[in-house]
């Protein structure tokens, strides 16, 4: 049963894996040194909506022999398929450079050289993947080892610097500290990625599960999500444990790691340092194959991750990544601010299409959304309005 259940396991955890990056550990580590224990309650409420909407995904995967973008397409129109495909390209590319300086950065802090060199040996890395005569199964293969070596290091650092579990517990308890709010939503806008719920669709037909095996293909989706979370939750109390009695400020996804070297040595800085590169490596590849599928789909040129097409643009949104971390050594401020004023748009109308069509009974049928599933979802589609008018705020009153 475990074996036949680990041999299962794919677009979950793929989903898990390119959902949390250095973004994701830099803000997650960042709430823990700054607010201690008292926001471990926000991961559970952001897994609750990735859960739900990524079981939605997976669920139009399984329902329908159509691609969710085509789905948009026969529903409301080729302008529709466009933009869905062509935001979340954008979005994907903008920030893709923030994973590419990360696993630079966790390479060459562990093993020296230069974080242009590794940036470029990292690209590389990934563009190579693309010549293997099935991507689907090196991707998944490749984000199982990356998703085992996150849990392990971050594990790891939870056992050498172990919490107070009694204070762990009272972080459950819902509040929001002051000052924390727009860290709050920050984490959420992270945890909560629509782009990769979407994506387990596709991620679902590349499987190749049936109807028959939803009750299979659901529980893979949801271990996947469960695993997200559980990442998150060690690394926000592992900031709370080791930077918050020490009042370190984070700055960049390196800084636990920085702040374990001088107290429990070399070898527990290069494990977390590990952990930050399964992290960066596994979010760069699965943004890259998010951003590519879905535009190359719009674009009607295909989806099957093994089409030229589909890893042409792959390798575009690599070199793009590559490219931007080369130049500015980071990712640009004008970049996130692009990348916001797509999102501030697109992310809405893309988790509206979701919703909508997973309860369309024409398309869905049996695996239509229940109720339970509808309400998570409205309060997951007022998050994500709430998200973009906190966006456009920022962004237009700057």
């Amino acid at each position: 049963m475990i074996r036949r259940w680990f041999k299962s396991l794919g677009p979950g955890l793929i989903t898990a894996a390119l959902v949390f990056g250095p973004g994701s550990l830099t803000i997650t580590s960042k709430l823990g040194a700054v607010y201690g224990y008292n926001l471990l309650w926000v991961i559970i409420v952001a897994a609750l909506l990735m859960l739900t909407f990524t079981g939605m995904g997976a669920r139009i995967g399984l329902a329908s022999d159509q691609s969710l973008i085509s789905l948009f397409r026969k529903k409301w129109g080729n302008a529709a398929a466009l933009i869905a495909g062509i935001s979340i390209f954008f979005v994907t590319a903008a920030f893709q450079a923030g994973n590419t300086v990360g696993a630079g950065l966790a390479l060459s802090e562990s093993l020296g050289q230069t974080n242009g060199l590794w940036i470029v040996v990292i690209s590389l890395m990934a563009i190579s993947l693309m010549f293997f005569k099935s991507f689907y199964k090196i991707l998944e293969k490749v984000m199982m080892i990356m998703v085992g070596i996150m849990l392990i290091s971050f594990l790891f650092t939870l056992i050498i610097a172990p919490p107070v579990w009694s204070e762990v517990m009272a972080g459950l308890n819902p509040s929001i500290p002051q000052g924390s709010f727009i860290l709050v939503i920050a984490l959420v806008a992270s945890s909560f990625s629509i782009a990769g719920a979407f994506y387990q669709s596709y991620l679902v037909q590349e499987k190749g599960w049936e109807k028959g095996e939803a009750k299979d293909a659901l529980r893979e989706s949801y271990t996947g999500i469960v695993i997200l979370g559980l990442i998150s939750s060690m690394i926000m109390i592992s900031a709370a444990t080791i930077l918050y009695p020490k009042g370190v400020t984070v700055t960049s996804a390196g800084d636990i790691g920085m702040a374990l070297e001088p107290v429990y040595g070399k070898f527990s800085f290069m494990v977390f340092m590990i952990g930050l590169f399964g992290a960066s490596f596994s979010s760069l590849l699965g943004n890259a194959s998010i951003g590519g599928t879905l535009l190359s789909d719009a674009l009607s040129l295909g989806r099957n991750l093994n089409g030229t097409p589909v890893k042409i643009l792959i390798t575009l949104i690599i070199i793009i990544g590559a490219s931007i971390a080369l130049i500015f050594g980071r990712l640009p401020l004008e970049l996130i601010v692009f990348a916001q004023g797509i999102t501030i748009f697109a992310v809405p109308f893309i988790g509206l299409g979701l919703f909508l069509i997973g309860n369309d009974t024409n398309i869905m049928g049996s695996l239509k959304n229940n109720t339970f599933t509808n309400i998570i979802g409205v309060i997951g589609l007022l998050v994500l309005f709430t998200l973009a008018l906190s966006n456009a705020y920022s962004l237009f009153n700057a």
